[in-house]
């Protein structure tokens, strides 16, 4: 598969998860009488990975996300001349999809990006007010696990055609545990799309949402090469 093909799926993939998963938020959580709340945005972000695993993993392995794609290098099992195009698709991605969700949420009178816009935050701006400590502990300890899932769900002793489910089902299950932390990131493609949408707060808070995941992901790709077969295994 040529690198081009590759990158455009990043790039409709990514859109397709800040799209969905962002969308979610900004649309529906909350919409009067029959808002899907923290568990429909959780479900959300799930099935756009879920659905995309199965639609584009075929053709550049459904990264989506710069931190999968550093964790899968740290692991050894992607290259490191693709590392930085699939990032760059990523980003490009992110923000696409950012851009479609606006142009949506700004059809609704009353409608402010800089209110939000699922924008990730500490502080003040997280949604429970838990501190950037807290943040920070979060966001490496779940795009460390979302990782180990990856790596764990892909390995070629796992049971073949699930990975999408698990996958899926973990970043569900990240979202549930950390929306009230830090609105979930471990996706630096994902918060750079809405913060500059946001334009503010969520711009000069992005730093710990590009720092946190990197440093989960790849921690994740080194440890998880452990539990890979040795010559004494």
């Amino acid at each position: 598969m040529s690198l081009s093909k590759k990158l455009g799926a990043e790039f409709i993939g990514t859109l397709w998860l800040v799209l969905g998963g962002c969308g979610s938020a900004v649309l529906a959580a909350a919409f009067p009488n029959v808002g899907i709340g923290l568990l429909g945005v959780s479900l959300a972000f799930g099935l756009t990975v879920l659905t995309m695993a199965y639609a584009i993993g075929h053709i550049s392995g459904c990264h989506l996300n710069p931190a999968v794609s550093i964790g899968l290098w740290s692991s050894g099992r992607f290259s490191t001349g693709e590392l930085l195009p699939y990032i760059g698709a990523q980003v490009a991605g992110g923000l696409a999809g950012a851009a479609i969700l606006y142009l949506i949420a700004s059809g609704q009178a009353g409608f402010d990006a800089a209110a939000g816009f699922a924008s990730n935050g500490y502080g003040e701006h997280s949604p429970g007010g838990y501190s950037l400590t807290a943040a920070l502990v979060t966001e490496i300890a779940m795009t460390f696990m979302f990782l180990v899932i990856i790596l764990g769900a892909t390995d070629k002793r796992a049971p073949a055609g699930f990975a999408p489910i698990a996958i899926g089902l973990g970043l569900t299950l990240i979202h549930l545990i950390s929306i009230p932390v830090t609105n979930t990131s471990v996706n630096p493609a994902r918060s750079t799309g809405v913060a500059l949408f946001q334009g503010s707060w969520a711009i000069s808070q992005l730093w710990l949402f590009w720092i946190a995941p990197i440093v989960g992901a790849a921690l994740a790709g080194v440890v998880y090469k452990w539990f890979e077969p040795g010559e004494s295994d």
